[in-house]
Formats: structure tokens, sequence, C-alpha cells
């Protein structure tokens, strides 16, 4: 798929990147700190989601503001993982890289454990926009029907479920319970949290509307009152967020078939896009530049994305191709779709 014109045009985005960012570590030499910076983002991010939740239980923020800054928070430390699978942290230190997967799973519990998803996210780069990449198609990436699209994008338990069987087909070395494996212990109590709070309040807007009488046990609205806590400055935040990088970044991807670095992604920065961007760290308007250059700390493709994405857009990578979004992620030149791939269900 790299024509001799695409290779060379690649080769000038990189080199362009890469000097983007020695620009910018020589004018501010304290990034050369990048451990230290790392770490301490990860903290700043541990903090803010903790702090969020202690002003909410002690009544002193309301719970959208908890759900909110908690929110932000993850997303972060979303980065900061993503940092770490490409080695950005204390790569010769694994005592403190593992204390840093470990923290940046465990303040988003409905993620596949770090460890195991620096796979699956190592074979997105080598199979992006092809059926084996299972990273990208567990957030929805390449369906073609709108509503399993949103259901995926929002439960992944549930759509995982419901696409195993295809996934056993169409990806080699799929395993449902390899991945439910990895998803132990803190996705188990997000989805248990998430499905119990749902039921129990749905359960009591039947019987409030109804002629139906239901007395609950006292037990049972004990362990309510936690859940409902627990919901609103751990699980609320975290679907927030995974809901919105979910839908940024199956959007942003492109589906059906092996396409170069060009091709494989578009920078999604139109202004309907602001409020999902906000809960994934402008990962839209930023991630194109990590698949030229993966190993860069997210601060610095932050920072310099205004000057690479000019770049980009003149190079010929699209940018906003909403029409993509409705065809299943399809990507489709000026004359023609680049193949006739078949397309996820």
């Amino acid at each position: 798929m790299h024509s001799t014109p695409d290779k060379k045009i690649i080769r000038e985005i990189v080199t362009f990147i890469k000097n983007q960012e020695n620009t910018l570590r020589i004018n501010h030499p304290f990034l050369a700190q990048q451990n230290a910076l790392g770490l301490g983002l990860l903290l700043l991010s541990v903090c803010g989601f903790i702090t969020a939740g202690w002003l909410y239980f002690n009544a002193i923020i309301p719970a959208w503001c908890c759900i909110i800054i908690a929110a932000l928070s993850a997303s972060i430390a979303h980065e900061i993982e993503h940092d770490l699978i490409h080695h950005q942290y204390f790569k010769s230190n694994p005592a403190m890289y593992h204390f840093m997967m470990f923290m940046v799973w465990i303040i988003r519990p409905n993620t596949i454990n770090p460890w195991y998803r620096k796979s699956i996210h190592l074979n997105h780069h080598k199979t992006s926009g092809t059926p084996q990449d299972i990273e990208e198609r567990l957030v929805g990436n390449g369906i073609k029907s709108h509503l399993l699209r949103l259901l995926v994008v929002c439960d992944g338990l549930l759509g995982l479920i419901i696409r195993s069987k295809q996934f056993s087909r169409e990806i080699k070395g799929y395993s449902f319970f390899k991945i439910l494996n990895a998803s132990l212990p803190f996705a188990t109590i997000y989805y248990l949290t998430i499905y119990s709070f749902l039921l129990f309040h749905g359960l009591n807007f039947i019987v409030d509307n109804t002629a139906i009488v239901m007395t609950h046990p006292a037990w049972l609205i004990t362990l309510m009152q936690w859940i409902n806590i627990a919901v609103v400055v751990w699980v609320a935040p975290n679907f927030l967020r995974s809901a919105c990088l979910n839908f940024i970044t199956s959007s942003m991807h492109y589906y059906g078939a092996g396409y170069n670095l060009l091709q494989q992604t578009q920078v999604l920065n139109h202004w309907a896009f602001v409020p999902f961007q906000w809960f994934c760290f402008n990962f839209g308007n930023t991630h194109t530049i990590h698949h030229f250059v993966p190993n860069q700390p997210f601060y610095i493709r932050q920072t310099i994305s205004k000057q690479v994405n000019v770049l980009l857009k003149n190079k010929g990578v699209k940018f906003n191709d909403l029409a993509s979004i409705l065809a299943a992620n399809y990507y489709k030149n000026s004359e023609n779709l680049v193949n006739s791939p078949k397309l996820s269900t």
C-alpha cells in the first residue's frame, strides 16, 4: 500500500514532526525530565480523581461536577497509559514502570489491564484498518450498523459478547476468555456496579409509576447507598470518558484495508467534536501524529499539533471526513474506494 510518492511524503512528515519536537525540547530544557513529567502528570491525574470523589462524598460539590472533574482527570491517565505502552517513562526502572501501569488502570476500571492492552495496541500499529486490529474493532471501528456501534461505544462488555463469534471467525488468535481475564477485577466490579444501579433504579421507577407495591430489605438499601456513591465517583466518570474516547477513536481510524500512514487515520477537529474531545484529551486532533511518530509523549504531541496538522493537510491527510463515519469508516479517495473490503457488522 506504500507507493513511492507516498513513502516520500511519509518521510517528510515524520522528519517534520521530529524536528518540531527537537526544537521544542531545545527551547524548553525541562522537557528532558521525561520520567518526572510523566510521574507528575499521573499523580496530578490521580489526585484530581480522588479529590473530586472526596468533595462529592462530603457534599461540597454536586454529582455532575464530580463526574466532569474525575472524567477529565482519568483522560490524562489514559494518555499516560498510552505513553507507558510505548515505553516513554521509566523504561529502565521496572518497579516504577509497573507502579504507573497499575495506577492508570485502577482509576479507569472499565478498561482491560494495561499489560494486555500493550500487546493489542502494538498490534494496532501493525494491522490498522484490517480485521486483525482487535483494539479498534473492540470500540466500534468498522461497524456499519449505527445502533450496534452506539452500543459498542457505550458498553464494551455487551458489545464484546454480541460480536464474539464474529471475532472468532475473523481475528487470528482471538479468545473471549483472554479478554475477559484481562478485565479482571476492576471491569467486573465496574459492570456489576453499573448494572446493579440501573436495575435497582429502573425497578423503582416502574414501582413508583404503577400500582405495584415493593419493599426493599435494609441490607439492600445500605448496599445501594454505597453503589450510588461508587457510580458518581468511579463509574460515571469513566463511562463518560470511555464513551467519548471510543466514539472519537472509532470514527477517526479508517477500516477495510491495510492502509498506509497517510490513510490510516483522519484528523477530527470539527467544532461538533469539541465536547467529546474534552474527555479524551483532544485525541481526534492529535492521534494522527502518533501514527507517524509513536514514540513521543502525549504532551509533546499536543504542543506541536497546530504546526503539524497544517503539514498533514497539505500532504493529503484527510480532515473531518464525516461521510466515512456514516460509511463504516471506509477510506474513499477521489476516484473510488481503495478496494472493496468486507465491512464489519
